[in-house]
Formats: structure tokens, C-alpha cells, sequence
């Protein structure tokens, strides 16, 4: 078979093995949230900063609120995610540019999205597809990149070359879902340090099966 009937194969064992019924799991009310949420999910779980938005969506409601709330505040709030002060420096500068170029509101395009601080093509497309449902591409996160390059779909390491290889690969009604079906098989079977390729429904059609040193016998 070739390349794009493995891939069809392998994301159909995913949907059976993963039903997709929602996109992120960070939680959020609005775009606003959904975009602070993912900025702050940079190098540390989701689960982690599910934790800490509660409070902070309720202290700041409108980017203007971020934009106008003093720094060392909105840090303690954020404190918990890890690289606070740079995140608390992005998420001030694009709601900024949120108010003065946007009227307030989070833009509803890839191009304008790009345009605001922090904010590069994983975050807009987690941005577009689950706040707008306007699908421009696939967002590429530690676990997608990882098992793109383990199915060998990709042997690019930067997550914008990943991504233009999967969008050439992989047909556009699945964009969407297939970033978090990969999330959903790198979380429970294809870890990043000890991936379980015996208990892996696509090991007969992953190119990487059992050649990690764990796995030998």
C-alpha cells in the first residue's frame, strides 16, 4: 500500500480505538479562555492548567482585563504553569493587540492570529477549530510530532515542516480530529520514553514497532 493508504488505515484503528467526540481538553468558555489556556499550556500538562484557569478566568474576563492587570498579579495567578513570567509577558502583549487591533475580540483567521505575540501555528489552529470550527491545518503538539515521526509520516523535528507533511498525507476531513486521536495513543500507548508496542493497535502498520530497547527481549 502506499504512503496515504497507511495513514487512512492507521487513523481508522485510532477512531475505533479512540472515539472522538470533542477536540481539547483544556478547559474554557469563550475563544478568549480557549487562547490564554493554550499559551499557558506550553511545557506542562493540561491537566495542570485546568487547575489553575478557574480562578483566573474569573479574575479576568476580557482582554482588555489582561491587558490592563498589573504583572506581578497575573503571575501569581499563572504561577503554577511554569515559565510564568514569559507567559504572563505573551498573554499581556496579545491581548493587547487584541484591543487596539481587534476591537477586543480574538481574530477568526490563521493570518491574524499569527499576527498576535505568542501565538504560532499550533495555538491558532487549536484556536480556529475549537472555538470558530474553521479548520486550516493540523496542530502539532509534543505527542503529535512525536508519533508522526515514529509512523514515519514526517522526519521533519520542526512542527510547522511536520505539519505541512501531514497536511499532505492526510485527507482534510480528518485534520481535525487527528491531532487529538494522536494525542488520546500517545497518552495511553505510544509514550514518549517507554511506548507499549505490544499492546499497540497500529504496531503492524508503524514502521517503529518494537524497535525500542524496552521492547527487545
Amino acid at each position: 500500500m502506499d504512503e496515504r493508504e497507511r495513514a487512512e488505515k492507521i487513523i481508522a484503528l485510532l477512531e475505533a480505538e479512540y472515539p472522538f467526540d470533542k477536540g481539547t481538553v483544556l478547559h474554557w468558555r469563550t475563544p478568549l479562555e480557549l487562547l490564554v489556556a493554550t499559551i499557558l499550556s506550553a511545557q506542562t500538562t493540561d491537566e495542570q492548567i485546568n487547575k489553575l484557569t478557574p480562578a483566573l478566568f474569573k479574575r479576568y474576563r476580557t482582554a482588555s482585563d489582561y491587558a490592563n492587570a498589573e504583572r506581578e498579579e497575573l503571575e501569581l495567578y499563572i504561577r503554577s504553569s511554569g515559565f510564568y513570567h514569559r507567559k504572563a509577558e505573551l498573554i499581556q502583549a496579545a491581548c493587547r493587540q487584541i484591543v487596539d487591533e481587534f476591537g477586543g475580540e480574538v481574530p477568526r483567521t490563521m493570518n491574524e492570529l499569527l499576527k498576535l505575540k505568542g501565538v504560532a501555528r499550533k495555538t491558532a489552529n487549536i484556536v480556529l477549530g475549537n472555538a470558530y470550527g474553521v479548520v486550516e491545518g493540523i496542530a502539532v503538539d509534543t505527542h503529535v510530532m512525536r508519533l508522526s515521526q515514529r509512523l514515519r509520516w514526517s522526519e521533519e523535528t520542526d512542527r510547522d515542516k511536520i505539519e505541512r507533511d501531514l497536511l499532505a498525507l492526510i485527507q482534510r476531513d480528518k485534520w481535525y480530529e487527528v491531532n487529538y486521536l494522536l494525542i488520546a495513543h500517545g497518552r495511553k500507548i505510544c509514550e514518549a520514553k517507554k511506548p507499549e508496542c505490544t499492546n499497540c493497535i497500529v504496531n503492524e502498520l508503524c514502521p517503529s514497532a518494537f524497535t525500542f530497547k524496552h521492547n527487545k527481549k
